[in-house]
């Protein structure tokens, strides 16, 4: 195991060594001055150098010679800044190498604090773990919540944000930015904890698209009646995964090139038509989308939630419609901005 103290805590350290050799370096200087100076015994000497350089304002043990008076001064000068030097430098080293948490939570709150439209990600298991590995290879701001301490570590090792706390109770989701939150995904181990995450994010905020890990298609129906708007089931998804790639394996393979692969040129993306939009109660064909941008809009959820698929040339769009499109960057930023108008 490697024991060493990372960089930054290597430096505190050292300047918490030298800035205690300097003030013993100045309390010798201040001591060997008085009595070189003024003759003064050794007790004496050291009691006006520490008052010197506490500032705490006694009275002299003897009166100064203009000698003295002048040794004082130089004393004061370099003494009271070198004092100052050595009290920074502990308690930098109590705050940053002896009891490090503190500061790391501190900054890891502050930003959590300016999380906007981010997700959280409650749970860093083997779900979880998997979450936020495709939420950061697309760039995603999100927050893990992780209740075990090592796990937690280990969340902040991978470099994510992570806060420690128990998911399913209100403060900590609170802590985790939900107000601001774009969508909570509850990956816990146990159906019964994430019912409860669930069930606080919907209360705390009623817009939020929530998705919810399940283990039974008896916790999957719960989990959809106290506000999950999506219910997976691992092992479910993982068997009709493993159906496809045993059946359709070219489809399976291409899909996960254009969900995954960072190198492929083709994109899937979702883009709505918000209020307003000028391709609202338009056809597909009177948008003239093939032609003018290149991409292609596989499926349209309406508002209701149908799903219509392979939508033709004389389908309608409406405002609230969402739009699943495939096409490269170029494309789906020119349809962006036909979609706004401009």
């Amino acid at each position: 195991m490697n024991n060493q103290l990372p960089p930054a805590q290597s430096i505190i350290e050292s300047r918490l060594r030298w800035a205690i050799a300097l003030l013993i370096v100045i309390v010798a200087l201040g001591v060997t001055g008085y009595v070189a100076i003024e003759g003064w015994n050794f007790l004496d000497a050291v009691f006006m150098t520490i008052t010197t350089l506490s500032t705490v304002g006694y009275k002299e043990v003897h009166d100064l010679s203009a000698a003295g008076q002048i040794f004082t001064i130089f004393l004061i000068v370099i003494g009271v800044g070198g004092m100052l030097y050595t009290v920074t430098a502990a308690v930098a080293y109590v705050v940053e190498v002896r009891f490090p948490g503190i500061v790391r939570r501190r900054r890891m709150a502050e930003r959590i604090a300016e999380l906007k439209n981010h997700y959280i990600v409650c749970g860093f298991g083997r779900v979880g773990y998997f979450i936020a590995q495709e939420l950061a290879r697309e760039r995603a701001h999100f927050v893990v919540i992780e209740a075990n301490p090592e796990v937690h570590r280990t969340c902040e090792t991978a470099g994510h944000l992570c806060l420690l706390g128990d998911a399913t109770a209100d403060d900590t989701l609170r802590a985790a930015g939900i107000d601001r939150a774009r969508g909570l995904v509850a990956a816990l181990d146990s159906d019964e904890r994430n019912l409860y995450v669930v069930l606080s994010a919907r209360v705390l905020r009623p817009d939020i698209f929530i998705v919810a890990r399940a283990t039974s298609e008896d916790a999957e129906s719960k989990l959809r009646r106290v506000g999950a708007d999506r219910v997976l089931t691992p092992y479910a998804t993982a068997g009709r995964r493993m159906a496809t790639l045993l059946m359709r394996p070219l489809v399976a393979d291409f899909l996960d090139t254009v969900m995954h692969s960072e190198q492929m040129e083709l994109l899937l993306e979702e883009l709505a038509i918000p209020s307003g939009s000028p391709l609202a109660n338009m056809t597909i064909g009177e948008m003239h989308v093939r032609t003018r941008t290149g991409a292609f809009i596989l499926a349209i959820q309406r508002r209701d939630g149908t799903m219509v698929t392979a939508p033709s040339g004389e389908t309608l769009l409406q405002e609230g419609d969402e739009l699943v499109v495939l096409g490269t960057q170029a494309q789906l930023r020119a349809l962006e901005q036909l979609e706004g108008g401009s």
